[in-house]
């Protein structure tokens, strides 16, 4: 780790090329620079799920950390490589008047000719593609379960949508829905309603709910539950019902009308794991676009 205090930005881009010539180690390789907008409370844990992901998508990691305080300054931490993963780290702590414009921090050190990601862990912009550091980014990703309110920041981020907005409410869906859509691929009566169970304002239970409307064509109606998170998705159909169910653990179970039942595997996903997914693709989410956009609060 190097440590620059009281730095600038062409500081830490010479830091970092010294230390990939010292240890020999070009940036060639890098996919895409990845931009945390975090606070001190947040910032760990997000750098790590990055340098996790980084060991799929080798990238740059800049993590933006505002500091209240009279002095502008800025302090660099530094690590390249190593054990951490095939990619770059700088935690940048933003002092002063430095604090509101993270930008002119962070432009200079983003990688030529490759995308730009933000991820705010929380506390993101109302609109994150007028955000000074979301105007450089082609993939902006959020995390409604980070919020005081969820279901209320789902209402701005629909308000505040634009193509290259996700969030990370919806990748958690990715299980349910592949679920879901394998065996609605069997053979099975119509869906004539739906049900989703959750616990209170859930984010992720509104767009799963407002998904299952679009593909369907029915009412799908929001039923409370104790959680963790979406217990249950139940579909009606002239056959009987289909009930997708996980109270708890990893595990959930699939019944459907003239089927056994079986065992379906629907993880709780850690940060890092969600990261890694959205950044599998960097072009716009269309279906997410669709959905957010249909949603009904």
């Amino acid at each position: 780790m190097i440590r620059l205090e009281d730095t600038s930005g062409s500081a830490v881009a010479a830091a970092i090329a010294e230390e990939r010539r010292r240890i020999g180690s070009p940036a060639t390789g890098m996919v895409l620079t990845m931009l945390v907008l975090a606070d001190e409370e947040s910032q760990s844990d997000a750098t790590s799920a990055a340098v996790s992901a980084a060991r799929q998508h080798p990238m740059r990691i800049l993590t933006l950390i505002p500091r209240s305080g009279k002095e502008t300054r800025l302090d660099a931490e530094i690590a390249v490589a190593g054990e951490d993963g095939p990619g770059e780290v700088a935690v940048l702590r933003l002092r002063g008047e430095l604090a509101n414009f993270g930008n002119s921090v962070a432009v200079p050190l983003l990688l030529p000719d490759t995308p730009v990601v933000a991820f705010w862990p929380h506390n993101a912009p109302p609109v994150p593609a007028d955000d000074l550091i979301g105007r450089h980014a082609q993939r902006r990703i959020t995390d409604l379960a980070a919020e005081p309110d969820p279901v209320a920041a789902l209402a701005r981020r629909k308000a505040g949508y634009r193509p290259g907005d996700t969030d990370l409410a919806w990748t958690r869906l990715t299980p349910w829905r592949s679920a879901l859509a394998g065996a609605l691929d069997q053979p099975l009566g119509q869906v004539t309603s739906a049900s989703v169970f959750a616990e209170d304002s859930n984010a992720s239970a509104v767009l799963l709910a407002t998904w299952l409307n679009k593909c369907l064509h029915v009412t799908v109606d929001l039923v409370s539950s104790s959680g963790p998170g979406i217990t249950e998705v139940r579909l009606e159909t002239h056959e009987g019902a289909l009930t997708l169910s996980r109270p708890v653990g990893d595990k959930a179970m699939l019944s459907r009308p003239g089927a056994p039942d079986s065992s379906v595997a629907l993880p709780r996903r850690e940060l890092a794991s969600l990261l890694a997914e959205d950044l599998r693709r960097l072009d716009t989410d269309e279906v997410y676009g669709e959905v957010i956009a249909s949603v009904s609060i």
